[in-house]
C-alpha cells in the first residue's frame, strides 16, 4: 500500500516544459470555471447572503443547517429521488467527503475498489487514510463501461467500499449499477461522485445512484464547485439512501462533527443559490454542450483520431492513432505548436494514446486550440 510520504512529487519532464512555455499556449486542460467567463451571478450572491449579516450567531449542526439539507433534498426531488434532510450532510467539499466516507467505512489496511482510470485523487485520499485502493478496469471498447470481471475480482473479504464517478472523468461515461451487484456484494456500500451529473450531454438527465440500488448502502457525494460554478465558496455534501442512513449516519454525524468544516455563511446562501441559480446552470450547460458538439465534429474528421460521445461531463477523451512516437513525444509536439492537453497516463490510461480536452474552456479559446491539435495530427 503506497504511503503518501513516499509520493514523489517532483514535477515531470512535460510539466517542466509546460513551465517553460507559459504564456505561449492554449490550455486545453482546465476544469476551473472561473477562468473561462463563467460566473455565477453576483446579484444572486449578495440576495442570498444579504440576511446573514444581521442575525449571525454559530449554531452549528454536526449534520449541516437545516434549510442548507432541505435545499439539497428538494434538488434531489427535483431529479425523481427521495432523500430525508436528516440523511445529508454538508461538508466543505467532495474531496473532504470522500475523506470522512474512508475514515467512516474502512480501517487501516482494508480496501476500496474504483476505477482505474480516472482524475488522480482516489490515490492520495487512500493513501492519506491507509486504505488500498483497489482498482477496476474500464472497458474502452465498449463505452468505456465496467468490465465485470475486472470489477468482481477487485473485491475481496477487506473491501469496505465501491467508488463511482458518474458521469465519469474524464470519459463522461455513465454507470448503472444495478446489473453488476450480486447479492453476495449488495452489503458493500456504493459511494458515487455525481458532481457532473447536471452536465448531462448524451442523455437527458443523469439518474441518481440511490435510485438505482436501492437495496445496497448508496453515498452520493455532490456539491456546489461543479453544479454552480463556485468552487470559492466550498461546500458538498453526502446524501444518504435508507440503507446507508440506518447503518451509518449516526457515526458519519460523529466525524463530521468532529471537523465542522463547512462555513455558516455559505450554508446560509444555499437555498437562494439553488433557488435562484438553475437558470445559470441550464446556460452553462449549454454552452458545455455546445463546446462538445463542436470539437467532437472537430475530431472526427481526423483518422488519426477515434474519440467516443461522453453521456456527460466537461470533457473529451480522444485516443490519437498511428502516431509514431511516445505519448510524451505526442504532448510535446502539440505543446510546441501552442496547445497544452493531459496525456491519458495522467489519468492512468496506458491503453493507446489518449489525451484529455477540457470543453469548459471559452468557445473562442477551444477553437483556436483544437485548430492547432489538427494542425499537428494531419501533418
Amino acid at each position: 500500500m503506497p504511503q503518501f510520504a513516499d509520493l514523489d512529487l517532483s514535477p515531470n519532464h512535460i510539466e517542466l516544459a509546460r513551465r517553460a512555455k507559459a504564456g505561449q499556449y492554449i490550455d486545453l486542460t482546465s476544469s476551473n470555471p472561473t477562468q473561462h467567463g463563467l460566473l455565477f451571478p453576483p446579484q444572486i450572491l449578495q440576495n442570498a447572503a444579504a440576511g446573514y449579516w444581521h442575525a449571525r450567531q454559530y449554531d452549528p449542526n454536526p449534520r449541516g443547517q437545516l434549510p442548507a439539507r432541505q435545499a439539497i433534498a428538494n434538488y434531489y426531488a427535483s431529479r425523481n429521488c427521495t432523500i430525508d434532510p436528516e440523511h445529508i450532510f454538508i461538508t466543505a467539499s467532495t474531496s473532504e467527503a470522500y475523506g470522512l466516507i474512508f475514515a467512516l467505512l474502512a480501517e487501516p489496511g482494508d480496501n476500496v475498489i474504483g476505477p482505474s482510470i480516472t482524475y488522480p485523487l482516489f490515490e492520495h485520499l487512500a493513501a492519506l487514510y491507509h486504505v488500498e485502493l483497489r482498482a477496476y478496469a474500464l472497458d474502452k471498447t465498449f463505452d468505456w463501461q465496467i468490465d465485470p470481471s475486472h470489477f468482481y475480482h477487485a473485491i475481496d473479504p477487506r473491501t469496505r467500499a465501491m467508488l463511482v464517478v458518474s458521469p465519469h472523468n474524464p470519459t463522461g461515461a455513465t454507470y448503472q449499477l444495478q446489473s453488476l451487484i450480486r447479492p453476495d456484494i449488495q452489503h458493500l456500500p456504493i459511494v458515487c461522485d455525481e458532481v457532473f451529473a447536471e452536465f448531462a450531454f448524451g442523455m437527458a438527465r443523469t439518474p441518481p445512484m440511490a435510485t438505482q440500488c436501492p437495496n445496497s448502502p448508496v453515498f452520493m457525494l455532490n456539491g456546489i464547485s461543479k453544479m454552480f460554478a463556485l468552487p470559492d465558496l466550498k461546500l458538498g455534501w453526502i446524501a444518504l439512501n435508507p440503507l446507508a442512513a440506518e447503518q451509518f449516519a449516526e457515526r458519519l454525524e460523529l466525524i463530521n462533527d468532529t471537523f465542522l468544516s463547512a462555513n455558516a455563511l455559505t450554508q446560509f446562501m444555499l437555498p437562494g443559490i439553488f433557488a435562484q441559480g438553475m437558470t445559470f446552470v441550464t446556460e452553462m450547460r449549454s454552452q458545455i454542450n455546445a463546446n462538445l458538439k463542436w470539437a467532437l465534429a472537430q475530431l472526427r474528421q481526423c483518422r488519426r483520431v477515434r474519440v467516443h460521445s461522453p453521456d456527460g461531463g466537461y470533457y473529451l477523451f480522444p485516443e490519437v492513432l498511428d502516431w509514431p512516437g511516445s505519448a510524451d513525444d505526442l504532448i510535446l509536439n502539440l505543446l510546441d505548436a501552442g496547445v497544452f492537453v493531459y496525456p491519458g497516463y495522467f489519468y492512468n490510461c496506458d491503453s493507446g494514446k489518449h489525451i484529455m480536452i477540457s470543453c469548459l474552456t471559452r468557445p473562442d479559446q477551444l477553437r483556436k486550440g483544437v485548430g492547432r491539435l489538427m494542425d499537428v495530427l494531419t501533418r
